[in-house]
C-alpha cells in the first residue's frame, strides 16, 4: 500500500514524539541510578544521611530535565532541518520549473521521485506542460495555417484587381465571378472562425428540447440537395420516424450541412452518400458514408483539427477552409454525445447522441 504525504508526516510527528519520551525515560534512569549509586557509596560504613539521598535525588531529576531538554531540542532540529529539506525541494524544484515555463521554455519537466502527493503534484505539473506545449504548437500551427488560409485568396483577389487596374484583363463576368468567390471563401472562413470563438466561450450554451431526428435530417439534405443535384451525387436517408432526441434543433442541423458538405467534397460524380440511424437503448447512432476517396489511417485522429488537411497538396477549393470538422467535433461534444470517423471504401462519420437529457 503506498504511503500517502500525510501518513508520512503523521509517522513523523509519532516519531519524533515517541524519541522525545524515549530519551526522556532513560535520562531519568541512567541519572537516577548514577547518583543513587554515588550515594550508596558515599553511604558504604557510615550512618545513613537522610538529606544526602535528597541532594542525589535532587541532582539526578535536574540532571535528567537537562538532558531531555538538550536532547529533545537537538532531535527537533535535526529532524525538523531534515523535514523542511525533504518536503521544500521538490516545492522548489517545481516553483523553479513553472517559472522556466513562464518564460517559455515548456519542454521543461519536473522529476518525479516517490508515490505520494508531492510526487503527484509533480505529475500533474509535467502533464499541465505537456498540454502548454501541445497547445503553443496547436497554437503557432493554426496562426501559421490562418496566415497562409488568408494570403491566398487575398493574393489571388490582389492579382486581378492589379490587372483590371492596369488593363491586363478586361473585366469579365467569369473573372469578376472569380473574385467573388474568393470573397466568399473568406466570408466563410471569417464567420466559421467566429463560431468557433463563440463555441470556446463560456457563455456557449445550447437551446435544447425533445427534438424528433427525421424532421432534422430531412432539413439538413434539403439544404444540400442543389449542390448534390450539381455534382450529380445521390443523397438518401433512412431514420424511423419515431425517434427523438434532446438537442438544439439549429445547431444539430448545423451539424449534418457540416458533414454532407464535407462528403460532398470527395464523393466523385455518380457517387453517393447515404445517412442511416440506429437507435440503442440510451443512444442514437447517426451515419455519413459516402463513396469518395476515403480518409489515409494516419489522417483519422487529425482530422478534427482546426485546419488539418491530411491531403496537404489538394487545392482550396477542394479542401475547404478545414474548420468545418472542428464546428462539428464541438457541437457533438456540447450535446454530451461522440463523433468518430472511419475509412475504407469512402468514408463513415457516426455520431453517438443521448435521447435524454444527461446531466453530468
Amino acid at each position: 500500500m503506498n504511503k500517502r504525504l500525510h501518513t508520512r508526516l503523521a509517522l513523523i510527528i509519532i516519531g519524533t514524539a515517541t524519541c522525545i519520551l524515549i530519551i526522556s525515560t532513560l535520562s531519568v534512569i541512567v541519572a537516577t541510578h548514577y547518583h543513587i549509586s554515588m550515594f550508596h557509596d558515599q553511604a558504604a560504613g557510615m550512618n545513613h544521611d537522610v538529606s544526602q539521598l535528597d541532594y542525589h535525588l535532587e541532582q539526578a531529576l535536574l540532571q535528567s530535565i537537562i538532558w531531555t531538554f538538550t536532547g529533545s531540542i537537538i532531535l527537533a532540529v535535526v529532524i525538523g532541518f531534515y523535514i523542511a529539506k525533504r518536503i521544500s525541494r521538490p516545492l522548489v524544484d517545481m516553483k523553479q520549473a513553472a517559472e522556466r515555463m513562464s518564460d517559455g521554455h515548456l519542454d521543461t519537466r519536473v522529476a518525479i521521485n516517490g508515490n505520494d502527493e508531492l510526487a503527484e503534484l509533480g505529475t500533474s505539473l509535467n502533464e499541465l506542460a505537456a498540454q502548454l506545449h501541445k497547445q503553443e504548437q496547436l497554437r503557432v500551427t493554426m496562426t501559421e495555417d490562418i496566415a497562409h488560409e488568408l494570403r491566398t485568396p487575398l493574393a489571388t483577389l490582389k492579382s486581378h484587381m492589379r490587372a483590371f487596374e492596369d488593363g491586363v484583363w478586361e473585366p469579365t463576368p467569369e473573372r469578376i465571378h472569380a473574385c467573388y468567390e474568393e470573397i466568399e471563401r473568406l466570408t466563410k472562413m471569417v464567420a466559421e472562425l467566429e463560431d468557433l470563438t463563440h463555441m470556446d466561450s463560456p457563455a456557449f450554451q445550447l437551446e435544447r428540447k425533445q427534438e424528433p431526428l427525421d424532421s432534422m435530417i430531412a432539413q439538413g439534405v434539403d439544404l444540400v440537395a442543389a449542390t448534390y443535384l450539381e455534382k450529380k451525387v445521390e443523397l438518401s436517408f433512412h431514420c424511423n420516424p419515431n425517434i427523438r432526441i434532446f438537442a438544439d434543433r439549429n445547431r444539430m442541423i448545423q451539424i449534418l450541412v457540416n458533414l454532407l458538405s464535407n462528403a460532398l467534397k470527395f464523393t466523385p460524380e455518380n457517387g453517393h452518400v447515404r445517412i442511416e440511424t440506429v437507435e440503442e437503448a440510451q443512444d442514437v447512432l447517426i451515419r455519413v458514408q459516402d463513396s469518395g476517396s476515403g480518409i489515409e489511417q494516419k489522417d483519422l485522429p487529425y482530422i478534427f483539427e482546426r485546419f488539418y488537411r491530411g491531403d496537404k497538396s489538394r487545392n482550396r477549393k477542394t479542401g475547404g477552409s478545414g474548420l468545418g470538422l472542428t464546428i462539428v467535433k464541438k457541437l457533438v461534444t456540447a450535446h454530451g454525445g461522440q463523433v468518430w470517423a472511419e475509412s475504407a471504401h469512402g468514408t463513415t462519420f457516426t455520431i453517438r447522441l443521448p435521447k435524454e437529457n444527461r446531466s453530468f
